[in-house]
Order: C-alpha cells, then structure tokens, then sequence
C-alpha cells in the first residue's frame, strides 16, 4: 500500500483484494481509502459554524446614524445622505411633519377630494411654498378665503378651483410654466390649480414688491390695483386683513 494512502475500517474484516488488472492495487472489501494530500489538513468536525446575520448588523448601522443624526452636524462638503437614510434627516423629518400639518387643515374643511388626493395635495402646497419662499399656511389661508377649500368652487365673476383662478390668468399661466391647458380640466386639478395660483401671487409679489399690496391685486385684480396706484388714491386693506386673520387661526 502507498504511503499516501490510509485505511479506516468500517465494517467488515478485511478480505483479500481481487487485481483486476496489471498495476491495479484495490482496497479490500470493507475499508475506505483516503486519499490524504501532503500538507492538506484534512478536517473531521461536520459541525456549523454560528454566524451572526447579516440583517442584524445592518439593523446596528440604521440604528448608529440615526442615533448620530440627532447630536452630529453633517460634515462640511456633505450635504445629503444616501437614499436608503434619507428619512433619518433633519430636514426630511421636517418636510413630513409640515405634510401632516397640512393634511389637518385639509381635514378641517369639505373639499370635496378624496383622503389620498388631500395627501397629495398637502405635498404640493408644501413643494409650492417651498419652491416661492412662502410659508404653507400663506397658502393654505388664501385657499381658505378664496373658495373654503372647495375644490369645485365657482364664484358669480367666473374664477375657478381652490384658489379661484380666473380661466384667461390661469391659461396665460399655464403657458408660462408648460402646463398642459384644457380648461376647466386643468383649473379644477387641485394640484394644477395650487401651482398656478402660487406662482400667480409670487409674481404679484415681485411686480408690487409688497405682500399686502399683492393680495389685494389678487382679489381685485392688478389692473385696479395699478391704477389706485397711479391715481395715488388709497389701497383697500379689507381683504388683507381678513386674510391676516385667517392666517393666524390656522
């Protein structure tokens, strides 16, 4: 027998090999060769090793920068997280907690839309403050004087939507910011209606250079605003104030 070879009984006694062939060397019936490699360790334990998952440390790291988050600044040159950590933010956290703000105004009033259209509606008024440098409840009170929160609302001069847009203003806006026009399809979008109110009033706003002078042009209208101007007679403040009212109960 080779030297490489070893033989482990396993059990019958060993009976004599039959050479089938010249050079043939066969093990006896009954035994087991193995084959042992001259520095290969050959191992016995069939055990498992304990492996930790590897969800649980994935689970650790969640936890560490979420924990982290709340008592470290972000180092300068970072400016985000990664997607997957994104709700660990700050800012995030913000941006749900003004959502749900919104969404209880919503809830407050008849608007006629549907609970998941509030919440997609409660996004848009935030992105639209946000994009024009407003606070929500500056929209969420011009919503609430112009039509209540009724999304179908209609007033006696034609003005149209939530935020009773007139449909010439709302098609010249739309224009403007590639919004695809269809009428009343498009004023009474709730979202549509938002965006081309919001950016509306933003443009007051540059144009006068005085907030309450922009809602007065919004309610009346900028022509007749102009012209006070002009005339230099004196700016009716009724609207403004009403609007300073409702914006301070929201």
């Amino acid at each position: 027998m080779k030297r490489n070879e070893a033989l482990m009984h396993v059990e019958h006694p060993p009976h004599q090999a039959e050479n089938k062939g010249k050079g043939a060397l066969l093990s006896p019936p009954g035994w087991i060769t193995i084959e042992i490699i001259p520095g290969e360790r050959v191992e016995t334990c069939n055990k498992t090793p304990f492996r930790i998952p590897n969800v649980f440390f994935k689970t650790l790291l969640i936890a560490i920068v979420f924990i982290l988050s709340f008592h470290l600044p972000l180092s300068p040159g970072i400016h985000y997280l990664p997607p997957a950590l994104e709700y660990l933010s700050p800012e995030f956290q913000g941006r749900q907690l003004a959502i749900r703000e919104i969404i209880g105004v919503l809830e407050r009033y008849p608007t006629g839309l549907a609970d998941i259209t509030k919440e997609e509606l409660a996004e848009v008024i935030y992105e639209e403050a946000l994009r024009h440098n407003q606070d929500p409840k500056f929209i969420l009170a011009l919503i609430a004087i112009e039509s209540e929160f009724k999304n179908w609302s209609v007033s006696e001069q034609g003005a149209k939507g939530l935020l009773q847009i007139m449909p010439y203003v709302a098609k010249s806006v739309a224009q403007e910011l590639g919004i695809e026009w269809s009428g009343d399809r498009t004023l009474f979008n709730p979202y549509l209606n938002v965006r081309i109110g919001t950016y509306y009033l933003s443009q007051l706003i540059l144009v006068f250079n005085d907030t309450r002078v922009a809602l007065t042009a919004y309610n009346y209208g900028p022509t007749y605003v102009k012209g006070l101007i002009e005339k230099n007679e004196s700016i009716p403040h009724d609207f403004y104030n009403k609007f300073l009212a409702v914006y301070q109960s929201i």
